[in-house]
């Protein structure tokens, strides 16, 4: 997903009696003192990333979040940015989820809106889950697995009403290629291969072994939606809520507020503390701003992406605000796709040339330094399953190499390239990257010119549209990407099968259709073996980089400040190193 990555391989899931709301807060975090003034105080830097720091059970007060952007939209079913993965819980229960904890522990997968792990039966072909006892909606309507199945749905199958999620249920669900979706469905009976025998039953029926299904349905795709409230693109603005929180108010662009549910019951709930009285999301705050208020302590960075580079300086140089910042890898890696149906880069060696020119220091410093990320030079960042450390295109201290860009120009039949590149025009990081690759790219004859489209907008409307990218000549695309899931296939699948690419919300942005690719992918995550599995990821992650469709440029790494008036904050690889919003609450003062 764009900025989500987890680390390691899948967890093994802990039996849901023993997840009391009591073992979610690891043990040697930090205590909020509920009588005293936390600001004068640090749990020291990188302290969320080794434990849960603040911890407390203290209720009331407000959080707010703050976005220099839109989120691509608060709909669960419709939605691909990791942070609203992570926003979405509270308001949105999936059948599986991450448990909150520090780095690698919040990898460990658990049940939520199901009551255990899924039971898998043909191979992997076959997986049924039980919801738990007593779930409610906000109104306390009874949820049922009807509204589930519906759910993954409208989510998957109306690819020309929701567009922005990922498709995974419309690849692998059996006869998924004939199900034209709820909206278009005069039948009513919906998808025939997810059944609901019982209203607290859901099986689901695939076209061959998934053997990382659980990892699929934690996705906010699963968490239930009554069809009798469903507005379609709409219904956004009236979210039923299957969680802690609910909305109180929705403005497009501007703000959401969440108050409590006063029908989630905790019995049917041991992950929700439901802490603060408010949740208040601020939308389109100068990046600055947010900074300022995050080092103040009364905002969270909802985006999760980290301070600004203005801002980096005066943390890293002051010891008791560096003393408040969390610096961890996100799983994540950095890169730009090159767009294979822009002429000239539909030729191998017009992509090698870029690949050989680029000098990833200068971008590697535009983005902050090494404290933002190390150079990357493969697909698979180095906390996922599957990597192994290759350069196919190295060059001397990884600066570029001009001969050989040149030389793979000619024999590419050109002597200059004339192409676009975009970037995410609220993301300066990424701007400045994109600057730095236009510099080298000039020497080598391949003039590049910058357009910028809003982070909101940016998969629905510009880079995520082929015929607009083909139409703009927009050869070279900035991005950012992370693990659907912590494997190489939760890595890989959306960025580089073929099957994955779609006409709007696409991720694939090269537009990447390798035979051999999709090939490897289907045989790896039918693969029970990890160890077999994950060399697939490896060869796959090869045959990708052979073919020069995408550079990779870092391996992000991101700085968080950390905002001493909240407790219970713990730096997740669940969540590219963001913080988890589950749990936050609101220290005394």
């Amino acid at each position: 997903m764009e900025g989500k990555a987890p680390i390691m391989r899948r967890s093994a899931l802990a039996a849901i009696a023993a997840i009391g709301s009591a073992s979610l807060l690891v043990a040697g975090c930090s205590k909020a003192d509920d009588n005293k003034d936390n600001n004068g105080s640090s749990a020291g830097a990188n302290a969320a990333t080794k434990g849960v720091v603040n911890a407390s059970d203290k209720k009331g007060g407000t959080v707010t979040y703050e976005l220099s952007d839109v989120p691509d939209s608060f709909d669960p079913g419709n939605t691909y940015y990791a942070y609203m993965y992570n926003l979405s819980r509270l308001y949105a229960r999936p059948l599986m989820t991450f448990q909150p904890g520090a780095g690698e522990k919040g990898n460990t997968l658990v049940p939520d809106l199901a009551a255990s792990k899924g039971v898998p039966s043909d191979g992997g072909k076959t997986w049924t889950y039980k919801l738990r006892s007593g779930l409610k909606y906000e109104d306390g309507s009874p949820i049922t697995s009807k509204d589930v199945k519906y759910a993954v749905e409208r989510s998957n199958f109306a690819r020309d009403v929701l567009s922005l999620g990922p498709n995974y249920f419309q690849q692998f669900m059996a006869k998924g290629d004939k199900y034209k979706g709820p909206y278009k469905d005069k039948s009513g009976k919906g998808l025939s291969s997810i059944e609901t025998p019982d209203d607290t039953t859901i099986v689901f029926h695939l076209n061959q072994a998934f053997q990382e299904f659980d990892y699929l349905v934690a996705a906010p795709q699963t968490a239930p939606v009554p069809q009798s409230k469903d507005k379609g693109v709409d219904y956004v603005k009236h979210i039923v809520s299957s969680g802690s929180y609910k909305f109180q108010s929705y403005e497009d662009g501007k703000q959401a507020v969440l108050v409590r549910n006063e029908n989630w019951d905790p019995k049917t709930d041991p992950l929700r503390k439901q802490l603060p009285d408010k949740i208040v999301v601020k939308l389109k705050v100068n990046p600055e701003t947010i900074d300022q208020d995050v080092l103040a302590g009364d905002a969270i960075d909802l985006a999760g992406a980290g301070v600004q580079a203005s801002t980096q300086a005066k943390v890293l140089t002051d010891t008791a605000k560096k003393a408040n910042t969390d610096n961890t890898y996100g799983g994540r890696l950095v890169y730009m796709a090159i767009n294979t149906k822009v002429k000239p880069f539909d030729k191998p060696e017009c992509r090698k040339a870029v690949q050989y020119a680029i000098d990833k220091v200068s971008v590697q410093t535009a983005e902050g330094g090494p404290i933002r990320g190390d150079i990357a030079s493969t697909v698979l960042p180095p906390d996922i399953p599957g990597y192994q450390k290759s350069d196919v295109y190295a060059t001397s201290g990884n600066k570029g190499d001009a001969a050989k860009a040149k030389e793979q120009l000619k024999a590419c039949g050109k002597s200059s390239i004339t192409t676009t590149i975009s970037a995410r025009s609220d993301r300066q990081q990424e701007i400045d990257a994109a600057t730095a690759i236009i510099s080298s790219l000039k020497k080598v004859g391949i003039n590049a010119s910058l357009k910028q489209y809003p982070s909101g907008k940016y998969f629905t409307d510009y880079a995520g549209v082929p015929k607009f990218t083909e139409k703009q000549n927009i050869g070279l695309i900035m991005m950012q990407w992370g693990a659907d899931w912590p494997s190489g296939y939760g890595f890989l699948q959306q960025i580089l099968n073929g099957k994955a690419i779609s006409q709007s919300g696409n991720t694939n942005l090269s537009q990447y259709d390798s035979k051999d690719v999709n090939s490897l992918l289907g045989k790896a995550i039918g693969t029970q073996d990890d160890t077999e599995r994950n060399s697939l990821y490896t060869q796959i992650d090869k045959k990708t980089m052979d073919d020069a469709v995408l550079v990779p440029l870092t391996y992000f790494k991101v700085l968080l400040a950390r905002p001493q008036n909240y407790t219970n904050l713990v730096s997740t690889a669940a969540f590219s190193g963001q913080y988890d919003y589950l749990n936050i609450g609101v220290a005394s003062k």
